[in-house]
């Protein structure tokens, strides 16, 4: 999708603004709930990175995340405990993703947000799908979905890859007492989107994981240092605008990350920056080792050395 200079930084101050208009909005209403990192995560990802894994699919933009996080909250309302929430909410937002044929990763997200906020009323799930309507009206008003080629859809095999490593991450934070770090949303976005995709290197592993901690740590910091949201966001954005170009990444789930420190319950926050790299090394580690025999397997099938 070719787009001129002066369309690419109007698109990424669109993006801004809307982050920072929803963290404003929670300021102005003194509610929490208006800030959903995720929805930052998608801003800069459709309207800046115009990023065709996020645009080609218009009615799951909005359809596949509301669904999810109906899901999230339903499940949030049983009596059992947190990682039991957290392992069934997966377990069942696979299958409704399969169901709708959607492999849109922003929805695990807005699946999880639920568990991670003690969501106990619908005005979560109506905020989400209030935003995602915006961002799927969008995309069709500008047609920016109209170039890209269908959806091709991941081998189940990758998803059920996906679900083995989060069953497995979700053991590992049971058995050390770490239960709340189990879900960090970006995280888990990430490493849904690069088991998806056909190579995934060590390298590149190492490289999501040292944006994502310096994303999360950044965050966290600031949060600390500053007691006035609007103006943490502001430094955030800043600061992962530099961190993208320095490190020469694209990854929406930056931009997502330091807004998680105003949704976490307090004394989990202090946890978040090594949690994000324990859950990055053991995760992204984990799909790079499984792609990579996927790859020599793959290979050897059709008599390719790898």
């Amino acid at each position: 999708m070719n787009i001129t200079k002066k369309a690419v930084v109007g698109s990424y101050f669109a993006a801004f603004a809307f982050i920072l208009s929803m963290v404003g909005g929670s300021v102005l209403w003194g509610s929490k709930e208006c800030i959903l990192p995720e929805m930052a995560a998608m801003a800069v990802a459709m309207w800046a990175y115009r990023d065709p894994n996020w645009l080609r699919d218009p009615l799951n933009i909005c359809l596949a995340p509301s669904l999810t996080s109906v899901i999230g909250f339903s499940v949030n309302q049983l009596h059992l405990a947190y990682l039991a929430k957290v392992g069934l909410t997966f377990i069942l937002i696979m299958l409704i993703l399969r169901l709708i044929r959607s492999n849109f990763a922003p929805s695990l997200a807005t699946g999880l947000l639920p568990l991670i906020t003690d969501a106990h009323d619908w005005t979560l799930v109506l905020l989400i799908f209030s935003f995602t309507f915006v961002f799927m009206l969008a995309v069709i008003w500008f047609r920016w979905h109209r170039p890209l080629q269908p959806i091709v859809h991941s081998p189940s095999k990758n998803t059920w890859m996906f679900l083995l490593l989060l069953f497995l991450w979700l053991g590992v934070c049971g058995l050390t007492g770490f239960e709340r770090l189990a879900v960090i949303p970006p995280v888990i976005v990430v490493i849904y989107e690069s088991i998806q995709k056909p190579d995934y290197t060590g390298k590149t592993a190492f490289k999501q994981g040292i944006a994502l901690t310096v994303s999360a740590t950044v965050g966290t910091l600031l949060f600390y240092a500053i007691d006035a949201w609007l103006l943490v966001t502001l430094l955030d954005i800043v600061l992962m605008l530099l961190l993208q170009l320095l490190m020469k990444v694209r990854m929406p789930a930056i931009y997502a990350f330091p807004l998680l420190p105003f949704l976490f319950p307090d004394d989990i926050v202090p946890q978040l920056p090594l949690g994000t790299l324990c859950a990055c090394l053991f995760l992204f580690a984990l799909a790079a080792v499984y792609k990579k025999y996927d790859a020599s397997a793959a290979a050897k099938s059709t008599g390719v050395s790898v």
